[in-house]
């Protein structure tokens, strides 16, 4: 009986196939599972948040690596959508980072303070594309 094997049906893998189409005026991100961020929405504007102004992210952009401060809720194709629509440039590879909370010394009666969780999107542009901030 089937009800009993232990063999479990094996899922097919859907190809992470990425492609920008334009649609009615405003830029659409889709990937071939379904998901898709449209750029006349407005979410687009809320998912970079900020660039990240450090010295490794400053260093990183000379080799065309651009950081951007992302909510926790950001996925990897809401940044590139993103991208795409304010800076004109298509990404080449988006990576995101985790930064977990750290415990800080305060120096008040309470003695420890709490960072909070932070995340982080690394911008991999083609050659030749560049990001002005200012």
């Amino acid at each position: 009986m089937a009800i009993f094997s232990k063999s479990t049906p094996k899922k097919a893998k859907m190809p992470k196939k990425v492609t920008v189409s334009p649609n009615a005026g405003a830029r659409v991100l889709k990937s071939s599972r379904g998901r898709g961020v449209s750029a006349s929405t407005g979410r687009t504007s809320d998912v970079l948040r900020a660039p990240w102004l450090s010295e490794k992210a400053l260093i990183a952009t000379e080799r065309g690596v651009y950081v951007f401060a992302i909510p926790e809720k950001a996925t990897k194709y809401d940044v590139a959508a993103a991208v795409t629509a304010i800076y004109k440039v298509t990404p080449k590879k988006v990576n995101i980072v985790n930064l977990p909370a750290k415990l800080k010394m305060m120096r008040t009666r309470r003695g420890l303070g709490k960072q909070s969780v932070r995340r982080k999107a690394y911008v991999f542009l083609q050659a030749g594309d560049t990001i002005q901030f200012a």
